[in-house]
């Protein structure tokens, strides 16, 4: 059993967060003694998930529809599955999106590294997608691909 305070360090968030989060009912099954929180084995497991559902990108009030759905059993293993699916999909979007930013990203750094050292822009620019090194030419058909 842990304490608040060791929750806290061990998640690094404000033990103010800990208490939100008991207030809204994600830990449905939180001992006490004396009126002090308790975290078990499952309280732990529990803030992982839901610490993991915020980070992509979830609500509480959908969190807490899925400690919900949790509490009644088995017959919401098909829903559970689905909103675990639908933020895999937009978490894959969003790495898929930010991929495409740090591609610009290289290709930038790689354009402006030549220019300082031509001194110039004026051969980047004549510079074809094709003529570009291997690896920027990659880059670049990344961060300018339809989808950015």
């Amino acid at each position: 059993m842990y304490t608040i305070g060791q929750i806290s360090q061990m998640f690094h968030l404000p033990i103010s967060t800990l208490r939100y989060y008991d207030k809204e009912g994600l830990f449905p099954h939180m001992q006490r003694t004396s009126g002090i929180r308790r975290f078990g084995e499952t309280e732990v497991e529990t803030l992982r998930v839901i610490e993991c559902l915020k980070k992509s990108g979830l609500e509480i009030k959908d969190i807490k529809r899925f400690i919900l759905w949790c509490e009644q059993g088995s017959e919401t293993y098909g829903v559970r599955l689905a909103l675990f699916n639908r933020q895999k999909d937009a978490l894959e979007a969003e790495l898929e999106r930010l991929n495409q930013v740090k591609a610009m990203l290289e290709y930038k750094c790689w354009y402006y590294e030549q220019a300082i050292q031509d001194g110039s822009e004026e051969r980047l620019r004549a510079l074809a997608p094709e003529d570009l090194p291997e690896p920027i030419r990659e880059a670049y058909r990344r961060a300018h691909a339809p989808s950015f």
